[in-house]
């Protein structure tokens, strides 16, 4: 059959309605042809049976037969197509490997599969494709990259191809659901949802992306805190080392003096005792000498020598009177005592030196608190700016809100904290009692306070002008060198401390640690009673001067 023959014969042998070369073809009484299960369908679905060509109506549905001579004419028209294909097939065909997709026309050894028909619903291997890309009637079908399961791209009910989309129930469909079961439903086709669904996709892979990218910058955020940690901590161990060293060499230092005191002194008394012994030994040898002069003398029968002696050895030889003379185990009472006090001194120099460096850090976290009137007990009288608070003796008419504290004189401040770090200080010059720190935001208001941690409350107090103790579970008793006038107040949230500093000494006052802060922890003040007067002074929160 010849090319031209070949291509009026497809023409010819094509079905309207599903465009495909016929199968059982049929003939109506207007003279139209069609596959038997095409027209047959279309009348079920139409109201009115009518030819899909020329729109003939039929008063009652003809009763149609197979046409034998279209029939065959196809059956001529497939053999010779095939012959056509397997006449220009390639011995050159890649083999198929592992995982690809095989041709489902290949016999014996199956080959790559090039392309997948969708309206086929069969994968071809370069050889067996090529009728798809040269007869007219084939290449109206939709070719992709070869794909497993291509039944799964057919309607299930009507053995169709999936090629809308119902946007009403999110389900592929074929042209038949549209006129039956998705009639009413919004159907688009599946490259129109296919569009707009990338677009969607996109905007997802955008999102995501950036969230990617956040999450990259929280993983930089975090290596850089870990590096700054291990830098806080190298430095804090040098420091730690370098202090300790010190501290270590003072130790060796006073140990060397302690030793080098007793050594001397014990050589003293040796130096001493030498000297009396030598005198004794010299007079012991010299009465000796006489002793042995006496003794020969009283043995001599020489009257005239022994009386012209005895006048010269008859007294005892003058010596100095020993009677007196004591010489007591050297006493080293309290030389220990004296040199571990001086250690301690020197201890006391550097652990100052820490403090005021360690300040000097805290103070960087410097906040500005200023106090909330809708918290203060209705007799404590607050500044205009917020920075100071007294205890006065009338009671102020003011709202029972429910952050306000009822009971005891305290005011909260305004600023409150969840993380990190903060610092603040209060001025407590001339005031004999008082309590502050901090407070946790769920702490009772309206009945009496009970401070300490357990019960949200992380403060120290003064009673009585000079009885310092902070206020910890149990509470602890402070003996402070000086009396703080100002006292500074640092928090670690995350660490879980709080510290009070006695500010113009450098000094620790107290520190509570292992806290567990899970809400919003506000600065809290008591200026307590003001004591006929005796406590009238206010609390002030003091501007931080953070010194270089």
């Amino acid at each position: 059959m010849s090319a031209a023959n070949n291509q009026m014969s497809e023409n010819q042998f094509l079905c309207s309605i599903c465009l495909d070369v016929f199968t059982d073809p049929v003939t109506t009484p207007c003279g139209h042809n069609f596959c038997k299960n095409c027209i047959t369908e279309h009348w079920k679905i139409n109201e009115s049976c009518q030819c899909p060509m020329c729109k003939e109506a039929f008063t009652t549905r003809p009763d149609l037969r197979v046409n034998t001579f279209i029939s065959e004419m196809v059956a001529q028209f497939r053999q010779s197509a095939q012959q056509e294909v397997s006449s220009s097939s390639s011995s050159e065909q890649q083999v198929s490997k592992p995982g690809e997709v095989l041709c489902d026309v290949c016999t014996g050894t199956k080959l790559k599969a090039l392309k997948s028909c969708l309206v086929c619903l069969v994968s071809y291997c370069e050889t067996h494709l090529e009728p798809h890309l040269t007869a007219s009637r084939l290449k109206r079908h939709q070719l992709i990259d070869p794909v497993e399961n291509l039944e799964g791209r057919m309607c299930m009910k009507h053995d169709k191809p999936l090629e809308l989309f119902c946007k009403t129930d999110h389900t592929c469909v074929c042209m038949l659901c549209t006129v039956l079961d998705h009639k009413t439903h919004d159907v688009v086709p599946l490259r129109e949802e296919y569009d707009g669904k990338k677009a969607e996709l996109r905007k997802t892979e955008d999102v995501i992306q950036q969230v990617i990218q956040k999450r990259r910058l929280k993983i930089e955020e975090i290596k850089q805190s870990v590096r700054l940690s291990k830098e806080n901590a190298n430095r804090e161990i040098a420091e730690g080392v370098q202090v300790f060293t010190s501290l270590m060499k003072s130790v060796e230092r006073g140990l060397d003096e302690l030793i080098k005191t007793i050594e001397e002194k014990q050589k003293t008394t040796e130096q001493q005792t030498e000297v009396f012994i030598k005198e004794l030994e010299q007079e012991i040898s010299e009465l000796m000498k006489r002793s042995t002069e006496v003794e020969q003398l009283s043995r001599s029968e020489d009257h005239l020598h022994f009386l012209q002696s005895f006048s010269s050895l008859k007294d005892v030889p003058t010596t100095k009177d020993w009677t007196e003379l004591s010489v007591p185990p050297a006493s080293y009472e309290g030389t220990v005592v004296r040199a571990v006090a001086q250690l301690e001194e020197t201890l006391s120099k550097e652990m100052k030196k820490l403090i005021e460096a360690e300040l000097k850090r805290v103070q960087q976290y410097a906040v500005d608190v200023t106090l909330d009137p809708d918290t203060a007990h209705p007799k404590l009288i607050l500044s205009d700016d917020g920075k100071q608070v007294n205890h006065g003796d009338v009671r102020k008419a003011l709202p029972d809100n429910p952050e306000r504290f009822c009971l005891n004189p305290c005011v909260l401040g305004k600023q409150s904290f969840s993380s990190g770090r903060f610092y603040f200080e209060v001025q407590v010059k001339g005031k004999t009692e008082w309590d502050f720190g901090v407070a946790r935001e769920s702490v009772s208001r309206k009945g009496k306070i009970a401070l300490g941690p357990k019960n949200g409350y992380w403060t120290t107090w003064l009673r009585n002008g000079n009885e310092y103790r902070a206020l910890d579970n149990p509470s602890v008793s402070l003996s402070l060198r000086s009396q703080p006038q100002k006292v500074g107040v640092f928090v670690d949230y995350e660490e879980g401390l709080v510290s009070f500093y006695d500010v113009d000494a450098a000094a620790l006052i107290y520190s509570f640690t292992g806290c567990s802060f899970t809400e919003k922890l506000f600065p809290y003040f008591s200026p307590c009673s003001n004591d006929g007067g005796k406590n009238s002074a206010p609390l002030i929160i003091s501007v931080v001067n953070q010194t270089a």
